[in-house]
Parts: C-alpha cells; structure tokens; sequence
C-alpha cells in the first residue's frame, strides 16, 4: 500500500473509469457510514443528559465532534504515506470501537467511559468527511465541485432515514437487555464495520496514489522529490504555510469551518429543545422526523450546489451559504415551541451548512499544490471540528443559562468574519500552475 511513484502511470484516458468506478463505491460506502453516524447524533445529546445532565449533553456531543477533528490528523498522514484506503478503513474502524464504548458507557452510567466513546465515535465522521476529498483525486477540474457533492449527497439517503432507524434500533436493542438510547450506538458501530470492510477489499487502485503516480509521469522532474510525491515532509505545519500563503486556501478553510461552527450549535441543542416540551414517550419520534428534515437540507441538494459551484464559482455560493445560514438561525431563534417553525429552521441551516461545505471543499482542494493536499484538507477537518466542539461545548451552557433563542444569535453572529473575509477579492491559481510551482 506504500506510494509507489515506479508502478506505470495510468493515462487521462484510463483515470476516467476508475474516477467513476470510485465515486461509485464512496456513493455507496457513505451511505453506510452515513447510517453510522446520524443514529449517533439523533440519541447523543438524549443520552449524555439522562447520564450527566443537560448542562454536559453538549460537552458529550462536542467530543464526537472533536474525535473527528484530532483523527483528521492522523488519517491524512496515513493518507499521505500509503493513499487514501488504509486511511478511510482506520477511521471507520476507531469510530466503530467507540459506538461499542458508548453502549458499554449507557450500561454502566460511566461519564469517563461516555466521553471516551464519543471521542473515539469521530472516526466515523472523519472517514465521511474524507470521502468527499477522495473524491476529486483524479476528476476534471470543470467538474470537481459536482464529483465532489456527490459523495456528500449521497451520505442524504442513509442519513435521512437513520433518525427513524434510532426508535427501532432502540426498542430491538431493549429486548437484548441494553439501556434506553444504547441501541442506536451498537447498530452505528455495525455499520462502520461493514464501511470499512467494503473500503478495504473494493477501492483498488487507490485514487490518491493513482494520482500521484499520473502527476510523476507528467512532471518527471518532480518524481524524485519526496515533498511533491507526499512521501514525507507534508504535515500540518507544512499544511498551515501553504494556507497562509493563498488568500483562497483561507477563504475555503474558513467556510467550511464558520458553516460548521452555526450548524452544530443550532442542531446540537434542537432535540433537548423538543424534549422541553415532548413527553418522553414521544420525543425519539418527533426528533427523527425533525433531523431527518434537517439533514434532508444537509445533503439533498448537494449535486445543485455542486453544480453552481461549478457554474457560478466558490465565492458567490459561498456567500449564499451565509445568507442561507442566518435565515436558519433567525427562523429557529423565533419558533418558540413551535415544531414546524424549528423543522423549517433546521432545513434552512442544513442548507446554508451545504453550500459553505462545497464550496469551500472544492475551492480548497484546488487552491494548493496536489503534493499537500491530504494534509491541507486534515487541516481544514481538523479546523472545522475543533470550531464544531466549541460551539458543541458551549451551546449546553448557553441554552441552561440564556435559552435557546439566545444561542441562535450569537450563532448567526458568529458569521461576520467569514462574510467579511468572502467579501475580500482573491485570486484561485490555476491547478496545473500551482503543481509546476510545488515542483
């Protein structure tokens, strides 16, 4: 599995096949994972208040959140060593372990044990976030913002359903002799077993060290260089100059950041807001209608954003995905304890969450030499997570003390520097330019 810049490179003409038969596979792998996930985050925050109290059900949600951000870092230097197939395969993998820590944690009401399971749960949506940059590897450049949102789209029809699954994973799970709200977790740690299995035996050649491969064929100068061929010398620090040094780098990596950030902040809180005024015995039901139509909004009309992203270009969509995010928040921050205004606000969020995720996805992918891009992209994972824990830690703070319109304000305040910055001109390399340059 180790890069190996001496196998025959593959023509543009045969990358083709192998880019769809790729995208194929990711398709169908994050719906999987997709499942995986959701069933996780529908029951969290339920789960880590009747263990520890409202007050720490967003600290329990923001640790899933920050397991995805610190594994970004070392799925990408596996990536970066030995392609992007053992590095997908671990991060499902550890997600996996820390769905069956959870369950234990729910049987025996340990915190520690709780958080440790939930930190460890983020594998799984480190391998889904980094499904969406295996992705574009080997796609055109005209269509990079299409390939890639539909990867993203297609984690919608897991994951749209996966609420409702929870109820029913719940009450099989009861018969077995698990806990309330344990049930979920176990059925989550299955499918990130099954992801990975299939990663493992299906996705050959591996689309990255494909890449890299066709790259050395056509600058041959470069092959020699371990920086260019990602073999070393590509970690985050070097990551974080690269960033630095490219205005459009920034902008991709904030938006997709910020997007987060207001997304996980509103969503978090959203069930124990259902929960304030839904009886126990109805809550799960109303929650899963509630996030399937938010995450309905997430994913959906990925391939539509993709493709104005495409159309358009990355800033003006990421504009709109700002203008769609503080929509979100004022609808949600004035439904009360209304359900259909909550469920319009929760499918505004997942939509303005979707085009700050694309745009920004693609326009960061592109704007940096393909030698860094694993590890630009960990960075902007790990970035993007860290904000999403923030917000997740301190929104179960902010709703005990001030409620939950209060959190949907400061929420949308806290979209004013991306604004400003998308606002800012700058200008995207060429791709090919910037690999010559990186050579």
């Amino acid at each position: 599995m180790a890069t190996d810049l001496t196998a025959p490179a593959p023509s543009r003409i045969d990358v083709a096949p192998i880019q769809r038969r790729t995208v194929r596979l990711l398709f169908v792998t994050q719906i999987i994972g997709g499942v995986g996930v959701t069933i996780g985050v529908t029951v969290g925050a339920l789960l880590a208040a009747r263990i520890a109290g409202t007050a720490v059900a967003g600290l329990a949600q923001s640790a899933g959140v920050v397991g995805g951000a610190l594994l970004a870092v070392p799925v990408t230097r596996i990536m970066t060593g030995y392609g992007r197939r053992p590095g997908l395969v671990t991060a499902y993998l550890v997600g996996a372990a820390g769905g069956v820590l959870v369950v234990l944690a729910a049987v025996t009401r340990q915190v520690p044990l709780l958080f440790l399971g939930m930190l460890l749960f983020g594998g799984g949506t480190a391998a889904n976030l980094q499904a969406r940059y295996t992705a574009v590897d080997l796609a055109e450049p005209a269509r990079r913002g299409r390939q890639l949102s539909v990867v993203v789209w297609a984690t919608t029809v897991g994951a749209v359903a996966a609420p409702n699954f929870a109820a029913l994973a719940d009450r099989t799970t009861r018969g077995w002799g698990l806990p309330p709200l344990a049930g979920p977790f176990a059925f989550s740690a299955v499918a990130f077993t099954l992801a990975a299995g299939v990663l493992l035996v299906l996705l050959r050649p591996d689309p990255l060290l494909t890449a890299r491969r066709l790259a050395a064929a056509e600058a041959p100068e470069a092959a020699g260089d371990p920086a260019a061929t990602g073999r070393r010398g590509a970690g985050m620090r070097v990551a974080w100059r690269v960033v630095r040094a490219r205005p459009a780098a920034r902008l991709g990596i904030a938006a997709v950041a910020v997007g987060h950030l207001v997304m996980v902040a509103v969503m978090s809180m959203t069930p124990v807001r259902l929960g304030e005024y839904h009886s126990d015995a109805a809550v799960l039901g109303v929650v899963g209608v509630v996030l399937s139509l938010h995450i309905a909004g997430m994913y959906a009309l990925s391939p539509v954003v993709g493709w104005l992203t495409d159309r358009l270009g990355r800033r003006p969509v990421i504009l709109g995905g700002l203008a769609v995010l503080l929509a979100a928040c004022a609808v949600a921050g004035v439904s009360g304890h209304h359900t259909a205004g909550l469920s319009v606000g929760l499918v505004l969020l997942g939509l303005g969450w979707s085009g700050t995720m694309v745009a920004g996805s693609t326009l960061l992918s592109e704007s940096v030499p393909t030698a860094v891009r694993p590890s630009v992209q960990g960075l902007s994972d790990l970035t993007m997570g860290l904000a999403g824990a923030a917000a997740g830690a301190l929104s179960g703070f902010v709703m005990q003390v001030a409620g939950y319109p209060t959190l949907t304000l400061l929420a949308a305040i806290a979209t004013v520097p991306l604004l400003a910055l998308a606002l800012r001109p700058a200008s995207v390399p060429a791709p090919d330019e910037e690999d010559r340059q990186c050579g």
